[in-house]
């Protein structure tokens, strides 16, 4: 047996740089093209002359923005379950419910509240038609992770209320995780679901099996994919350490892949990878390659990508909250008449204050509320499992990691 160096637990652990910047890599998408979409209801033609894939890989690209969110997630939180317990047999189901609870919730009620005073105060923009169900179906469907299938069956809601509709993917697939942990038990047996999701997202996204466009996009499948590939992608890293040869060669190709995906998505239709759904596949696969890659070298991000690092590492404020900056933002602009002059500030404001907001909410009330109710419940080794010792690999000869 390999020796392994047992240091004293920690209640923290070190964040990688590669996955905060590829967050925020993905919200930059989603801000830039919310902002897109309100310019095109509003029929301000600030993309003519410009080429067609340089619009489409600026403002476009918010849907791989979100699959690059969902791929990410899919890594950390299977390897946040696999450092909490120690394997996936040892999950508990309740205090995995309590950890996410405690770290989604107090935002997404705060949200939800403010959402509902701004429709009884009947603001513009934020009012729920009775087409979509009215307000208390909005809720319902919120509190319940189906705001993508209202959506799909009736109509887009509001911008502030559409934004949930990745959360619903997302949540819908943690709440089943742990039960499955703890049903297949084995990590082996555990790879025949996720493979499964991965097999199926691409056919949830294809034009010719779903003929609905809204659910083309906003599919539990369609999203599901991507967090299975970072879940697998975080069980393959626990087990296995890779020489600095393949994870070179990991790094390039997943980059390749990015770069494929996010600066030549025309091509990549013309292929028919978008009709078939593959192109997400692709993005996802790429995304997990380049995770795989940050989490053996454990790389640090130079000085002048801090900005971008920042706002990864508050994306979940800046996604909740960035709506009201755009459509603040955007009334102003309205209001000055519209002067395409003014639309690369109109951008620029919006990702600066829209990162400012979600800073200035994670340090005021998210972070705050997060750290209280584990202490309430209790967050050790005995409740939680949110201590557990750490154990410093060492290389053995077959390149693998051993642990007493």
């Amino acid at each position: 047996m390999a020796l392994a160096e047992t240091i004293k637990p920690a209640k923290s652990w070190t964040r990688l740089d590669g996955v905060d910047l590829l967050r925020g890599l993905a919200i930059f998408f989603v801000l830039m093209n919310h902002v897109n979409m309100r310019l095109l209801s509003a029929k301000v033609p600030y993309t003519h002359g410009l080429p067609p894939q340089l619009v489409y890989s600026l403002v476009w690209n918010g849907q791989f923005g979100v699959q690059i969110f969902f791929a990410v997630s899919g890594f950390l939180i299977t390897s946040t379950t696999l450092r909490r317990w120690g394997s996936i047999s040892n999950v508990n189901v309740r205090d995995f419910y309590l950890l996410r609870f405690a770290r989604i919730a107090p935002l997404l009620l705060l949200l939800l509240a403010i959402l509902c005073g701004l429709h009884l105060a009947h603001i513009e923009g934020f009012v729920v038609s009775q087409k979509t169900g009215g307000l208390g179906r909005a809720l319902l469907a919120a509190l319940t992770f189906h705001i993508n299938l209202l959506e799909a069956r009736r109509d887009y809601m509001p911008p502030s209320w559409d934004i949930l509709w990745s959360l619903s993917v997302e949540e819908m697939f943690y709440l089943f995780f742990p039960l499955a942990c703890r049903l297949f038990r084995r990590e082996r047996y555990l790879l025949f679901p996720l493979l499964a999701f991965i097999v199926l997202g691409p056919f949830a996204r294809s034009r010719a099996f779903n003929h609905n466009p809204v659910w083309r996009e906003y599919s539990y499948l369609g999203g599901m994919d991507a967090i299975a590939l970072g879940c697998l992608t975080a069980l393959f890293a626990a087990k296995r350490y890779l020489s600095r040869t393949t994870l070179w060669t990991l790094g390039i190709l997943g980059t390749v892949l990015l770069i494929f995906s996010l600066c030549f998505s025309i091509r990549a239709y013309i292929w028919g990878l978008g009709r078939n759904g593959l192109n997400m596949t692709i993005l996802a696969a790429g995304t997990c390659m380049i995770i795989a890659a940050f989490a053996q070298t454990h790389w640090r991000a130079p000085r002048i990508l801090t900005p971008l690092l920042r706002l990864g590492q508050r994306s979940y404020e800046v996604y909740l909250t960035h709506i009201f900056i755009v459509l603040g933002l955007f009334s102003l602009f309205i209001s000055a008449g519209k002067p395409i002059r003014y639309v690369p500030l109109l951008f620029i404001a919006v990702i600066l204050l829209a990162a400012l907001l979600g800073e200035l909410v994670a340090r005021g009330y998210s972070e705050p509320m997060n750290r209280w109710l584990r202490r309430r419940w209790g967050d050790s080794p005995e409740r939680l499992g949110s201590v557990t010792p750490s154990i410093r690999p060492l290389k053995t000869r077959d390149n693998h990691i051993s642990t007493t």
